[in-house]
């Protein structure tokens, strides 16, 4: 890449403030000494292990964008696409962890959520549960209105039904944001989310 000629106008990640500076500077020493060391047996084992994940928390970086009063660290979308960058440059892996949990899981919640969703689930999601976002299946990747799992109303619950795949975070997950259609007959506009625990009754997660 060139050198920026000096009266070019400031690219914005040259103008980061010093709290910005501060937690990608954090996140990338972070990711050196702990994550680094790791990679090789990630990558062998295709799983992340739940103590490096319990440092990334331990790091507040897994709740970058819950409120303070609801146990997170009250920050922008921008900070939490500054910690992405600073873990995705030592194991991308690892930052595409930390990008599903804030700004899939976690922004969603925020932005469409109810207040009862928001308080029940974001102080989870701060304190330690993992999310992940069940959207893709085998014949709705790239077609995401294609999709084919059903929600049909049973009483006042919803039943579900349907198969998700290429799920980030699914093996590690314990709340899961699960789209569904409940009216075929609208399309697109007939799709809507839920959120789905782990332990809920008929739910499972394959290989």
């Amino acid at each position: 890449m060139p050198p920026r000629h000096r009266d070019a106008p400031l690219h914005p990640a040259d103008r980061l403030s010093e709290d910005e500076r501060l937690l990608f500077s954090s996140v990338r020493e972070f990711a050196g000494r702990e994550v680094a060391p790791l990679v090789r047996e990630m990558d062998e084992q295709a799983r992340i292990p739940r103590a490096l994940i319990d440092k990334l928390f331990g790091l507040g970086v897994m709740a970058i964008e819950i409120p303070e009063a609801l146990g997170g660290a009250g920050g922008s979308f921008f900070h939490a696409v500054l910690a992405v960058e600073a873990l995705s440059g030592v194991d991308p892996s690892v930052g595409l962890v930390v990008d599903v949990q804030n700004t899939l899981v976690i922004n969603a919640l925020r932005r469409w959520g109810s207040r009862d969703l928001q308080a029940r689930y974001l102080p989870r999601l701060a304190g330690g549960a993992i999310g992940a976002y069940a959207l893709s299946e085998a014949g709705s990747g790239s077609d995401a209105f294609a999709l084919a799992s059903r929600a049909v109303v049973r009483g006042d619950e919803f039943l579900l039904t349907g198969r998700k795949l290429w799920i980030t975070n699914a093996a590690e997950a314990d709340l899961f944001i699960v789209f569904a259609t409940i009216d075929p007959e609208a399309g697109y506009k007939g799709i809507t989310a839920f959120v789905v625990e782990r332990g809920f009754p008929g739910f499972s997660v394959g290989r």
